[in-house]
């Protein structure tokens, strides 16, 4: 059978359609081609027996079969981060936007074409659209790597399915079904935007063939709403997928970025649709703006949180936006009434990391101590929590003498605040449940760990025979977790960590974490005492450096055993335990009145 040029397919598909005899003229209007190419397709259509009497025929039926989409996939397993704080609870194609569920709404617009056979991959949250599969009859495929790699990881799970396929994305909302029984070519959608965007920009060569997309550009036609692959596409694709998908750099790439990155091989058109037809909301002001209803219609946790603590109505919370996100939680910030907000939303499995309660005791001492005055509430049983957002912040700088000397400061009002917190922190015992993380990886046989732990230990039980206090220290005491402001303010931020420790803990974390050479510890040392320490001072205090560093060595092995790349700061940590064991066990065993050679002023500054 002879394939179909692109005017030949369109005529057969419109009559195919309409079921009722169709002029040239009528045909034109339909499709928009000109009547000129739209008559010589009728002629040589007619010529070969797929149109008779103006309908099409059982012959052309069958020229079109080729062209008939089989199915489509809709991705949902990704966290749409962008689309906080609401994604937090629940995924973003699960939201009610004008009156419809947005993925409900497209699994109707498929089936109105025709095409029952659905298949959503499913991730985050994915318990949200386990009702779809009795609703509408569709298939559901877990991912589970959707928060380790990009949406490729999607596509691999169906794979075996790529076909004449429709690739949908769940959040999307289109004004007109724009989905086809019938498709000539593979492509990607379309709009066009005026002035500058920050959107995918496409360029095109002859036939409208994709030629390339840039991130970023001016008055574009931008990558923009569902896909279509044809089956020629889909068997050249999944044999590139299958060729790198194991490679390292593919993991954090769209699956966009592999077809534009072997675009010669992979034949695409640009599908081009009407200003405002394709609707995808990359922020909660974005749908608030499409829909006006939605803030008033939504059902959520977080701005109910919000507005009782704020005492303000839902709809008036705006400006929302995702801030970076954190290791163990979520967060985004919001204005209300001119003042800017953060919310904080405990990451998935959290509970297990992090003791909520005693972060939310450590909270309020450190309000009532001055020493962070951003916090405003929360829910020490649920994780969340609301804290005043500053702008133009930045870090503690440990360089400049006088921001180190307030972080000291900082610590000691902490530690002689004479309070108690219910948690408590130590190095030693912390890396015990590192190394039993290690363990379950096999035998822990890394050359002269076993003699460095020995000798941790050793000085560990000479540590404690010092006697020093146990107060509550932050535990996470470095420059990251110190909030400036433009007038020189102070806060230190993030309390999870916090708990009664050895008065030298925060010390002991500043100066590993912060990689700082002796001299320059020692000098924060005597900011912290507002004098010069004394021998006994300094021998415990640079002990509590040695633990720090080997903690977090033991952490860091752990995670690099369960698959992540800690860097450089694997070397750091063991450095920082390994550099000064010897001196410190021969200060504490020989009870020496001298000073260790890497406190002497010919190595201090070393």
């Amino acid at each position: 059978m002879d394939s179909l040029t692109r005017s030949e397919f369109e005529v057969l598909y419109a009559l195919s359609c309409a079921h009722i005899p169709l002029t040239q003229r009528q045909l034109h209007e339909k499709t928009q081609i000109s009547l000129g190419r739209i008559n010589t397709a009728v002629r040589i259509c007619e010529q070969r027996g797929y149109i008779a009497n103006k309908v099409i025929t059982d012959a052309g039926r069958a020229a079109l079969a080729p062209y008939r989409v089989n199915n489509a996939i809709i991705m949902a397993a990704g966290l749409s981060q962008r689309f906080a704080p609401i994604s937090y609870e629940r995924p973003k194609g699960t939201l009610r936007v004008r009156g419809e569920i947005l993925i409900e709404r497209q699994i109707r617009q498929l089936i109105e074409a025709g095409i029952t056979d659905i298949t959503i991959v499913v991730g985050y949250k994915k318990e949200y659209f386990f009702y779809l599969a009795k609703k509408f009859g569709v298939k559901l495929v877990i991912n589970d790597e959707y928060a380790t790699r990009n949406n490729n990881g999607s596509l691999w799970r169906v794979r075996d399915q790529l076909a004449n396929t429709y690739i949908c994305s769940s959040d999307d909302y289109f004004t007109e079904n724009p989905f086809e029984s019938h498709v000539y070519q593979a492509y990607y959608s379309a709009q066009y935007i005026e002035g500058p965007t920050q959107e995918w920009c496409i360029t095109t060569g002859p036939g409208d063939r994709i030629t390339g997309a840039t991130i970023g550009g001016h008055d574009s036609w931008t990558m923009l709403g569902h896909v279509y692959f044809d089956r020629e596409f889909s068997r050249t694709f999944c044999r590139i997928l299958d060729k790198v998908y194991d490679l390292p750099r593919t993991v954090p790439q769209l699956w966009e970025s592999i077809y534009l990155d072997h675009i010669k091989d992979l034949h695409m058109v640009i599908r081009r649709y009407p200003a405002g037809m394709i609707n995808e909301f990359d922020s909660v002001d974005e749908l608030r703006n499409f829909d006006p209803l939605f803030m008033e219609n939504i059902d959520s946790e977080v701005f109910h949180n919000i507005s009782s603590v704020l005492h303000c109505p839902i709809n008036d919370i705006h400006d929302i936006f995702p801030l970076k996100q954190g290791v163990t939680n979520l967060s985004c910030h919001f204005s209300l009434d001119g003042k800017e907000y953060v919310y904080r939303h405990p990451g998935t499995g959290t509970s297990k990391l992090v003791d909520r309660q005693a972060e939310f005791e450590a909270m309020h001492l450190a309000a009532d101590l001055g020493l962070d005055s951003t916090f405003i509430s929360g829910d020490p049983d649920s994780g969340w929590k609301i804290s005043r957002y500053i702008p133009h912040t930045r870090n503690l700088d440990p360089e400049n003498p006088e921001e180190l000397a307030q972080a000291m400061r900082m610590a000691r009002t902490l530690h002689n605040s004479g309070k108690t917190l219910s948690r408590s922190f130590d190095f030693i015992s912390e890396s015990f449940s590192y190394e039993r993380v290690l363990e379950q990886h096999g035998p822990i046989d890394l050359p002269e760990y076993a003699e460095l732990r020995e000798k941790i230990l050793r000085l560990k039980t000479q540590a404690d025979n010092d006697d020093f206090p146990h107060v509550p220290c932050h535990n996470d005491f470095y420059p990251p977790n110190f909030l400036i402001e433009t007038d020189n303010t102070i806060h230190l931020i993030d309390w999870e960590y916090a708990g009664m420790s050895d008065v030298a803990s925060d010390f002991g974390t500043l100066v590993v974490c912060t990689r700082l050479c002796p001299d320059k510890a020692q000098q924060a040392l005597r900011y912290y005492f507002d004098r010069i320490p004394t021998h006994e001072e300094m021998r415990h205090f640079w002990a509590y450096v040695v633990f720090a560093g080997w903690c977090w060595y033991v952490w860091a092995l752990a995670k690099e055993a369960e698959g992540d790349d800690v860097g450089e700061w694997l070397l750091t940590y063991y450095s920082y335990a390994a550099t000064y064991i010897d001196d410190l066990l021969a200060w504490y065993e020989n009870d020496s009145s001298d000073l260790p050679d890497f406190l002497t002023s010919d190595s201090k500054n070393s």
